[in-house]
Formats: C-alpha cells, sequence, structure tokens
C-alpha cells in the first residue's frame, strides 16, 4: 500500500522541490556563510507537502474528467494510473490531497507569523493556485507558467525565511529553477495532447500545435543559461554557477529528438526521461555553483 502511494504522489517529480528549496538554501549559504537548520527543514517539508497536494488533486480530477481513460500513461506522462487500475479509491487520493494542502499551508502560517506579510503573500499564491490548478489554471492554459512562478516563489521564499531579505541572485536563481520544472512539464504534456484537449484542457504544446512547440522548445535553455550567464557578469551569481553550461550538450540532444520524434511514443519517452535529467542536473549543479564558491 505505501508503494501505491508514493506512486501516486509521484515521488521522483517531488525531486524539482528538493532543488527549489536547497538552490534557496544555497543561495543563503553564499551570501551569509550560515543556514538555521530547523527553518530549512520545515520549509522543505512544507514546500514537499503542497508539492504532493498538486499531484494528488490532479490525479483525482484527471480521473473525474476522465482524461486518464483515454491517455496512453508512460512513466512520465499521464498521470500515476492508480484510479484506473482501481488500486486506490477517488476519494482517499482527494482526501490525501487536501490532507497535504491543510499541512503545507498550516506550516506556511507558522512562517508568515514568524516572518511576516511577504511570505504570507507567497503562501496565498500558492494555496489558490494549487487547488484550482487542475480544474482551472490548466484550462486556461497557464500550467507552464503556473509551474515557473512556482519554482521561483519556492526559492525566493526560501531564502526570506532565512534571511528576512529579497535579493537579486535569488529572484534570478528562482527564475532559472522555474524555468526547469516548466520544461519538464511542457515535454510531458507531448504524449497527453490528444487526450487533455478532448477534455478542454490548453496546455502549452496544445495552443502551440505540436510542431510550434518543439521550436518553442529552446526557448528554455535560452532562458535558463542566458539568466545565469547574465547574473554572473553582473557579479549576482558566483563565476562557479557557469558549470551549469555543462549540460547544454544534454538539453541540445534532446531538442534535436524532439524534433524528430514528437508523433511517435517511444521516440518522446527517452526524450522525456533526457529532459528530466537535463533539468534535475543543471538544479544540482546551480546549488554546487553556489557552495563551491565560499572563501
Amino acid at each position: 500500500m505505501i508503494s501505491v502511494w508514493l506512486r501516486v504522489i509521484r515521488i521522483r517529480f517531488l525531486l524539482a522541490s528538493v532543488i527549489a528549496v536547497s538552490v534557496g538554501l544555497a543561495i543563503t549559504w553564499w551570501h551569509t556563510g550560515s543556514i538555521t537548520v530547523f527553518d530549512a527543514a520545515l520549509t522543505m517539508c512544507g514546500v514537499l507537502a503542497l508539492h504532493a497536494s498538486v499531484d494528488l488533486l490532479n490525479d483525482y480530477w484527471d480521473f473525474k474528467r476522465k482524461i486518464d481513460t483515454v491517455t496512453q500513461r508512460t512513466k512520465m506522462s499521464g498521470g500515476s494510473g492508480v484510479l484506473p487500475e482501481g488500486l486506490l479509491k477517488p476519494g482517499q487520493v482527494y482526501a490525501a490531497g487536501i490532507a497535504f494542502l491543510v499541512l503545507g499551508t498550516v506550516i506556511g502560517i507558522y512562517f508568515v507569523i514568524t516572518y511576516g506579510i511577504i511570505i504570507g503573500a507567497i503562501l496565498g499564491f500558492a494555496v489558490v493556485s494549487i487547488y484550482f490548478y487542475s480544474t482551472k489554471i490548466v484550462d486556461w492554459g497557464l500550467a507552464e507558467v503556473f509551474v515557473a512562478i512556482k519554482g521561483t516563489m519556492i526559492v525566493i521564499g526560501t531564502y526570506f525565511i532565512q534571511t528576512s531579505q529579497i535579493s537579486e541572485s535569488v529572484i534570478l536563481g528562482g527564475i532559472v529553477v522555474g524555468v526547469l520544472s516548466s520544461l519538464v512539464l511542457f515535454i510531458t504534456s507531448f504524449p497527453d495532447h490528444d487526450a487533455d484537449k478532448s477534455k478542454g484542457r490548453k496546455t502549452l504544446v496544445i495552443n502551440l500545435g505540436k510542431q510550434k512547440a518543439c521550436t518553442f522548445f529552446w526557448i528554455f535553455p535560452i532562458i535558463i543559461y542566458s539568466v545565469t550567464i547574465v547574473a554572473v557578469i553582473i557579479s549576482v551569481f558566483p563565476i562557479f554557477c557557469l558549470i551549469i553550461l555543462g549540460t547544454i550538450p544534454m538539453v541540445i540532444k534532446s531538442g534535436k529528438k524532439l524534433k524528430h520524434g514528437y508523433n511517435e511514443l517511444n521516440k518522446i519517452i527517452p526524450v522525456m526521461s533526457s529532459t528530466l535529467v537535463f533539468s534535475r542536473l543543471t538544479g544540482v549543479l546551480l546549488i554546487f555553483g553556489f557552495i563551491i564558491n565560499i572563501g
């Protein structure tokens, strides 16, 4: 049963939030040389709870809207498959999603009381957007934008809790992290194009069309690398953050494979997998870019 719950939470995708919090902590360490461990751990717990809530509620609503019954599921797309397979009841998944949302909110309220209105604004955005993500945000075609903003706010919020400040470094670092997460959502929506479109969803791939979306793919790495390079040039990031440029060959390979295989499931699956690895590795390298600069 534990394995079923880990599957529906999509534990592998929680790493995006772990990286986002870690980037905020790495920038904190770079700026101050210290971290409040209790606040860091509590931040991580709160963010992971909110992330789990998104995944659970998304699975619930996709099942209720019968999207999961018309899509071909892969390890990277099409939902967890737990509800269509009858491994859990819809009410259980919905209740768990709300429970994680409440847990994340309670932790957030503690930080609002402790650190003030800035955290309150971030928390308010998170709670409202998480609850309406699968019923409104995706239908409005704003899913990728939401994920990019969410990633940015996690980095900013983590840093603010540690320092009670917001800096250029944490804003730009947040943008890099947010765009990395948005890219993963973007690429994993290719196989779900037909199912999502038939049920009224408006992902970026649907709005652009698959062929144009293959060209749009390059916008993500351009933003990621441009922001990092500019940040280093203006001394907002340490020069060691340029180690993320080492992932350029990975994303180029993924982009080329996408162009030739976007309509074939057996070809898009490796592209989704390699893009996920690219996103996570780039995020981890960014963390090291701030940490190894100490001293």
